[in-house]
């Protein structure tokens, strides 16, 4: 496989088809793929689940998205903050779904989908309303829930630097989501804010090995505060 340096965002992001599961990293601001999001509302593609930690911040990124009436449906840990508002007036105006995860088991869907693996037993959310309708078990003395794996058809995630092979290296908490989604997905976009020639990453530095990202595009790094994103 080899990965393709798009010359913008809006190459990047081309040919994501309506309907599709885009899974997009970040926790709140830090790793949000900013750029490639706003290409994405740019390319028109709408109906799309969106799997993401949480349901957007202020009117930027995946808020911006959800603003543009391109979401369906979301898939996340934390829904609510005090400056989703975007993401709050439509799940109360009918506008969006909304499927709740714990953060640990919506990382381990994701992990599960790159990895192989059918399904696991967890027992996080046993006897809460997040294992309604879910298969359990009782293992070890402990309620467990099936939990089945989250694949994406695409995957969009901000990475700090990349050499032209596609091999990630990220910055500090930026991080997060990034690596496992890069597993957990048909097309793997990433946007960096440098590209170096192949081998100007020490091998044992590297993240997220570049057979895993298929389109790479250099964008600038963008410094938002929570309050920034109002």
């Amino acid at each position: 496989m080899t990965t393709t340096i798009a010359a913008t965002t809006d190459e990047a992001v081309a040919g994501i088809e309506d309907g599709s599961t885009v899974l997009v990293g970040g926790f709140g601001l830090a790793g949000m793929p900013f750029d490639l999001i706003d290409a994405l509302i740019r390319q028109g593609a709408g109906d799309l689940t969106i799997v993401s930690n949480n349901a957007g911040n202020g009117d930027v990124g995946l808020a911006a998205l959800l603003k543009a009436g391109r979401v369906r449906k979301v898939i996340c840990s934390f829904p609510r903050q005090s400056d989703s508002y975007v993401f709050d007036a439509l799940y109360r105006a009918g506008r969006v779904e909304l499927e709740v995860v714990p953060q640990g088991t919506l990382a381990e869907r994701m992990r599960a989908a790159g990895a192989g693996i059918g399904a696991f037993y967890s027992p996080v959310g046993a006897g809460t309303p997040l294992a309604e309708g879910k298969e359990t078990r009782e293992i070890d003395g402990r309620v467990h829930v099936l939990e089945f794996p989250v694949k994406g058809d695409v995957a969009l995630i901000s990475a700090h630097r990349a050499d032209t092979m596609g091999n990630l290296v990220y910055r500090k908490t930026a991080r997060n989501f990034g690596p496992v989604m890069a597993t957990a997905a048909t097309t793997v976009i990433a946007q960096v804010t440098d590209i170096v020639p192949a081998g100007g990453i020490d091998p044992e530095a590297v993240v997220t090995p570049g057979i895993f990202v298929d389109r790479l595009v250099r964008a600038e790094a963008r410094r938002l505060t929570v309050e920034g994103a109002r």
